[in-house]
């Protein structure tokens, strides 16, 4: 690659602004062609907002400054040409597949409609180029699985399928925003590695959207690192991440999980179990086809003969991939599914009776994965995090449930000073607060009641890498000063290696390998566990 060549894109002075608010500061920088450069920054910098810019993409935006493509000037084309160059010259994958994809229509029929509409191709034409391109981006089956709904494919195949859309008319320049954030780990070195190779099958040029510092590490010619809507530092990516310069850049590279040595002592020989599980297994019922389904119904077993212990003040992580059963196995420990095999959760068992499973649901709460979800977006915050006072502490005064909701606020670093007010502070909604600060929400949530045992369900996954650190060490300070045992399901590795004493790996519903973290982690056995280890890097 030539110095001297103009580049492909060349940004200058980008500014974007929603009303009087601007949200991306007069920016620069270059795509040479061929090259991949990553766009840097935590939610809120400004990196997925100034790409869609360049296409006009932002719904009430007001852009300024120029962005340079092949020559053409991308901000002051009439929308008729810009309409020419989007997919075509310059294509781009979403960051969810399951909200990009039209869930009407089949996969299949969703990248002919691109091939038809950029190069005039029939029908017939258009369904036979869409199967190749399903075949190169590793889809086995293509013919039969071009006539697939989004819903009947797996994560990592509806991610193929928005980079064949993208890559339908041969572009020449690929914006990825945050191609492989919703995937698992092995999946995303996969796809990382299918858009490695087409990339330098075709020659065309990449800008990486994304949080993900290994993955930049591991794609990348050159990262343009921003905050706050501007760029503070830039270059090639071995030299930025060897000698980052910038406070923000080093703080991005110091946000991997770290491990807590007070808290992660082993647990002493013969401390007791506060979860218990032999032989578990859990099934759904499925239909069977034809005549036999009038009759009779199918089963799928999503665990099958799980054995473990989880030790007071202990954490076991559960590892696999999405559809490994760790989940399901969660909500067993939850008592929310039925199941075979005995369970039992600090010396009881479940039952079918409700009222005596109420007085054991307060020993386990759960920390979902995705606050926004899972916290009421109509309730305020004195409501959300008393709410299990009001069914395990029904006598408790008024005043005496506020006092108690604000010690749990500020045990999980939510204090007065978040809005000026104790009162405004209990009177706001979840959707007045960051995302870090929704999952110490619901972590209060789940403390107030005083539990022995959280079940964590990828507490951390929907949070950036700085928000993560600092909720695992929230955690880690918990379960050192509470004495708290964790059951951790996660699929990151960098996270169980932080957070877990023991760990437990799962594949197609079963133990395929446990032990200790350092025994599991530093010397798999499985090859399955094997492949989890290398993918996290």
């Amino acid at each position: 690659m030539s110095n001297t060549a103009a580049p492909l894109l060349s940004v200058q002075n980008l500014s974007v602004r929603f009303g009087d608010q601007t949200v991306v500061h007069d920016i620069s920088f270059d795509i040479a062609r061929g090259e991949k450069l990553a766009l840097v920054g935590e939610s809120g910098s400004g990196k997925t907002v100034s790409a869609l810019s360049l296409l006009r993409l932002v719904a009430n935006a007001k852009i300024s400054g120029q962005a340079l493509f092949d020559g053409r000037e991308l901000l002051s084309l009439p929308e008729r040409a810009l309409r020419a160059i989007r997919g075509q010259d310059i294509a781009m994958i979403f960051q969810e597949p399951m909200t990009a994809l039209n869930p009407l229509m089949s996969v299949g029929d969703q990248i002919a409609e691109v091939i038809a509409l950029k190069q005039g191709l029939t029908q017939v034409q258009c369904a036979q180029i869409a199967i190749e391109l399903l075949a190169e981006t590793g889809i086995d089956d293509s013919q039969r699985r071009a006539q697939a709904y989004p819903h009947q494919l797996s994560g990592g195949q509806r991610q193929r399928v928005m980079i064949a859309m993208a890559l339908a008319c041969q572009p020449k320049l690929l914006l990825a925003d945050e191609p492989t954030t919703a995937l698992d780990v092995s999946l995303r070195g996969q796809i990382l590695d299918l858009l490695d190779g087409l990339q330098q099958q075709r020659g065309m040029a990449v800008l990486m959207i994304t949080h993900d510092l290994n993955l930049v590490r591991r794609f990348s010619d050159r990262v343009v690192v921003m905050e706050q809507g501007r760029i503070v530092e830039e270059g090639a990516t071995q030299t930025l991440f060897d000698h980052p310069q910038h406070p923000y850049t080093r703080r991005l590279m110091a946000s991997r999980p770290e491990r807590d040595p007070q808290a992660n002592a082993p647990a002493p020989a013969g401390s007791p179990a506060v979860m218990l599980a032999n032989g578990l297994r859990v099934s759904y019922p499925t239909p069977l086809p034809g005549l036999r389904g009038w009759f009779k119904r199918g089963e799928f077993v999503a665990v099958q003969g799980a054995d473990f212990a989880l030790a007071a003040g202990q954490t076991l992580g559960v590892m696999g991939e999405s559809g490994s059963g760790k989940s399901t196995l969660a909500l067993a420990a939850l008592g929310l599914l039925p199941f075979q095999g005995s369970f039992s959760v600090v010396g009881s068992a479940w039952g079918r009776d409700a009222a005596s499973n109420k007085a054991l649901r307060r020993h386990i709460q759960v920390v979902f994965q995705d606050p926004f979800s899972s916290l009421s977006p109509r309730m305020t915050v004195e409501e959300i995090v008393g709410e299990g006072l009001g069914v395990f502490e029904p006598q408790l005064p008024p005043d005496h449930r506020r006092q108690r909701v604000v010690q749990a606020l500020h045990d999980v670093g939510l204090d007065v000073d978040t809005a000026g007010s104790i009162t405004a502070l209990l009177g706001r909604y979840p959707h007045e607060f960051s995302g870090g600060q929704r999952q110490r929400l619901a972590i209060a949530r789940a403390l107030i009641v005083q539990p022995q045992i959280l079940v964590l369900d990828e507490p951390t996954s929907a949070l950036d890498v700085t928000v993560q650190k600092q909720v695992l060490q929230l955690l880690q300070k918990l379960q050192r000063e509470r004495g708290l045992s964790y059951l951790l399901i996660t699929h990151d590795v960098a996270v169980i290696r932080a957070m877990a004493h023991r760990v437990m790996v799962m594949k197609g519903g079963q133990v395929v390998e446990s032990g200790s973290v350092e025994q599991v982690l530093a010397q798999p056995k499985h090859a399955y566990t094997q492949i989890l280890v290398s993918a996290a890097g």
